[in-house]
């Protein structure tokens, strides 16, 4: 059901699933209800994957009461994978970016901090990383990968000489 909750402007798994046009985006941004609507679908499977939405300003996300159990059913089913991908996508389009950073910075945490999801790490890596829009952000992201990722010297997803200089 996250392909109606998410919808995007390319072609995802379900086939019958019509892409998003832009200007379709554009009136659900217009829309108080939709964006209503948008961030309580958001929520809903957040709760699902065992993640709360702390705060609806800045994005900021915490694990649930039940997160343990929610983070067993992540890391044995990566076909969830695909939805959070798919859901980060859809944050960015919806102007939603900061929402985004934070989804990605918990499952960069959760995956190489934490190690509660070792299942997730490729996916939050290869793809939830680079759906974030802003580069400058998108680039935090991975500077707090490769800070935290083991061994570093394997780390594959930015140039090292920029790595060691970022500030």
């Amino acid at each position: 059901f996250s392909f109606r909750l998410f919808p995007l402007r390319e072609h995802g798994m379900n086939w019958r699933a019509k892409p998003l046009t832009c200007q379709e985006i554009q009136a659900f941004r217009r829309s108080k209800e939709v964006m209503e609507r948008f961030v309580r679908a958001y929520e809903l499977m957040l709760r699902f994957y065992g993640i709360i939405l702390v705060n609806k300003d800045t994005g900021e996300l915490k694990r649930a009461e039940n997160w343990a159990e929610r983070f067993d059913n992540l890391n044995r089913f990566s076909h969830n994978n695909l939805r959070i991908t798919r859901i980060l996508k859809c944050l960015g389009e919806m102007g939603y970016e900061h929402y985004q950073v934070h989804l990605v910075k918990f499952f960069l945490t959760e995956t190489l901090v934490e190690e509660t999801l070792p299942n997730v790490k490729r996916s939050a890596l290869d793809y939830f990383l680079f759906t974030i829009r802003s580069r400058r952000r998108r680039r935090e992201l991975v500077h707090y990968a490769w800070q935290h990722f083991k061994p570093r010297d394997s780390f594959v997803w930015g140039p090292r000489d920029k790595l060691l200089k970022y500030r």
